[in-house]
């Protein structure tokens, strides 16, 4: 998975690489360091 440390907060939506199911990812950054990573199911 690929992050882009030149936006400092984002929330989006991956498909899971090991079961396919959608995920919601939120990331935050400071100074490009990684400072949050949650991830939340967001299946149906």
């Amino acid at each position: 998975m690929l992050l882009d440390t030149s936006v400092r907060r984002q929330v989006y939506v991956e498909d899971c690489e090991v079961c396919c199911n959608p995920i919601e990812l939120t990331v935050g950054y400071d100074d490009g360091i990684l400072m949050t990573f949650e991830v939340a199911s967001i299946e149906q």
